[in-house]
């Protein structure tokens, strides 16, 4: 049984910065793709990387202020979140691929098969 645990939400001002943590246990964490989404009124794509974290793919809308990273030793994957903007507001989701398998289409919530119970990031005006 695979299990994700995030970490790392809460209230900050705008142009603020947060880090969110995703625990993972129960399986083999390097040979899985990791990713971030969040909802707001839908589910949505934020950010995925993938096993060795050679590759990284974002959303346009955190394109450039959010950062997604792992290390596998420590079976953690990170977001690194700057600038952060009132419609930043949302509940933040860590996703596990399928081991060995690349996501396809790598932003559609469907390509992943296990998920955190979310933590909630709140930034206010």
């Amino acid at each position: 049984q695979v299990q994700l645990a995030e970490s790392g939400g809460g209230l900050v001002q705008a142009g603020g910065s947060l880090r969110l943590s995703c625990a993972a246990s129960g399986r083999t964490f390097s040979s899985s793709y990791m990713a971030w989404f969040r909802q707001r009124k839908e589910r949505e794509f934020v950010a995925a990387i993938s096993w060795s974290g050679d590759y990284s793919s974002y959303s346009e809308s955190v394109k450039g202020r959010f950062t997604i990273s792992r290390d596998n030793a420590k079976n953690t994957v990170y977001l690194q979140m700057n600038n952060l903007k009132p419609e930043d507001t949302a509940v933040y989701y860590c996703a596990a691929a399928k081991e060995d398998l690349i996501p396809v289409p790598i932003h559609l919530s469907r390509a992943y098969e296990y998920w955190g119970q979310g933590t909630q990031v709140t930034v206010s005006s």
